[in-house]
């Protein structure tokens, strides 16, 4: 095959890639769209109320792991204590921090130790104590030895009461009636295994009480970007898999869990960096393997607000962990690939999850390099440039801008038009440079997933202001 056939085989291949990713994509956007019209509607015609009742809820335990989180802990834990919710308690595990998130939690709450609170139900690092407010009973903290995420939320499910569990980052803050909402299809379908609802950023809200008042457009571009990455992904991304029972990710920031499965399922992972979508994967599997259907759904407007990276720095070691622990996730249930065995996780969510989600960057890399060696040998198809450019940029603006579309349409988050204009300007420049940044760290981290050292990686933290 000559040089020139051989460059215009791998032109052909880009552009038929980035047309399908680009039309599935679009797909679930419309896809999306219906099935939130329809969940709005059913929303306003059912309400709370048997909810709010205490007629129709299960109880849950809210487990927050903690690791040097001294700056957003105590405003965090009084967030979630006044969730309006019937029955729930607070499990807050301290996984050896460094810092004085544990002294802050004793003085603010007024800890005193407990003893035998604790069931070997999932192992973990070693447990120093455990402790209850006395200023609210159903307040619990763990003090632990370092073990990671994983294992500080198995240390939690171990001293857990309730028969679901919601795991939450503790520099998130939870809309009050986020529970009611999360809760309630648990009580409608008892296939339901594990539920996550909308993540949105915190950073620029305004914040009184310990409460997010007003969505504010962020000031910070890269927060910006943010923004619109976690409407896109949230809103329409997940709405449609999840209506598809194709949805493998549920968020670490807000999720939750059937306890009794995911106790049965073995817990947390603590050998992948991203135990949310391992354990979502693993309880899918597990279920078809024994003949059964595991549903995990995503609820649209139970909504969670989380911090999200201020500085490039903390923000390209995120993506790192996150496309690291897809990698992983689908290289420990490979036999899910294209196996009927596994409906519909098999025969889509895992191809899709593995073509377009792990190798999309690498694509769209591989044809950012391809343009300049195709000039420099003076074979690049200007219809090929065009196309290119179309698929890889003109067309996802246009998805993120349908994106803020509908959710201003179904859920006005934002009072001010100033506020929504500058969304709607940053879907125009999201993807000129910070899209490739983001593009090269993930395909970087793809190569490496297999021999890089499980690491987390901090991220800067800073307090929840009142503004």
């Amino acid at each position: 095959m000559s040089m020139t056939l051989l460059f215009q085989f791998f032109q052909v291949v880009i552009l038929v890639y980035f047309t399908l990713l680009n039309s599935i994509y679009l797909i679930f956007t419309v896809i999306a769209f219906f099935d939130l019209l329809s969940f709005d509607r059913r929303s306003r015609r059912r309400g709370l109320g048997d909810v709010l009742s205490g007629t129709t809820f299960r109880p849950i335990s809210i487990i927050v792991p903690a690791h040097n989180e001294q700056e957003t802990v105590v405003d965090n834990v009084h967030s979630v204590l006044e969730v309006g919710y019937p029955e729930f308690e607070v499990i807050v595990v301290n996984d050896g921090s460094r810092d004085e998130t544990l002294g802050r939690l004793q003085r603010e709450f007024s800890l005193f130790p407990i003893t035998d609170a604790t069931r070997a139900q999932l192992p973990t690092k070693k447990v120093h104590a455990v402790f209850r407010s006395l200023d609210y009973p159903n307040l619990i903290v763990l003090d632990k030895e370092n073990g990671g995420k994983s294992d500080a939320l198995n240390a939690g499910i171990n001293v857990s009461n309730y028969p679901l569990f919601c795991s939450i980052d503790a520099d998130s803050l939870l809309n009050s009636d986020a529970l009611l909402r999360i809760a309630r299809p648990f009580v409608e379908d008892e296939r339901i295994v594990a539920a996550g609802g909308i993540v949105r950023v915190l950073n620029g809200a305004v914040i009184q009480d310990g409460r997010v008042v007003k969505s504010r457009a962020p000031a910070s571009f890269l927060v910006l970007c943010q923004t619109i990455e976690y409407v896109r992904g949230f809103l329409t991304g997940r709405t449609a898999l999840a209506k598809m029972n194709s949805l493998l990710i549920i968020s670490g920031a807000f999720g939750l869990f059937l306890k009794k499965a995911v106790i049965q399922a073995g817990g947390y992972n603590t050998k992948t960096v991203c135990e949310d979508m391992e354990l979502v994967v693993r309880l899918h599997r597990i279920a078809r393997e024994n003949r059964k259907v595991a549903r995990a759904i995503f609820v649209p407007d139970p909504v969670c607000w989380t911090q999200v990276p201020s500085d490039l720095k903390s923000l390209l070691r995120q993506r790192d962990r996150w496309q690291r622990g897809l990698v992983e996730s689908l290289v420990m249930h490979a036999k899910m690939f294209l196996n009927p065995l596994y409906g519909a996780i098999g025969m889509f969510a895992y191809p899709f999850y593995l073509f377009f989600e792990a190798l999309g960057p690498v694509f769209e890399v591989f044809g950012y390099l391809l343009i300049p060696v195709l000039w420099y040998f003076n074979v690049l198809d200007v219809t090929f440039f065009w196309m290119f450019f179309t698929l890889a940029i003109l067309y996802n603006i246009t998805l993120s801008l349908m994106a803020l579309i509908i959710d201003d349409l179904l859920f006005q988050r934002y009072d001010r038009a100033s506020d929504l204009g500058k969304m709607m300007l940053g879907a125009l420049v999201e993807f000129i440079g910070y899209r490739q940044i983001l593009s090269v760290r993930r395909t970087m981290s793809f190569f490496t997933a297999i021999f890089m050292r499980q690491k987390w990686g901090h991220i800067e933290r800073k307090p929840i202001a009142e503004t």
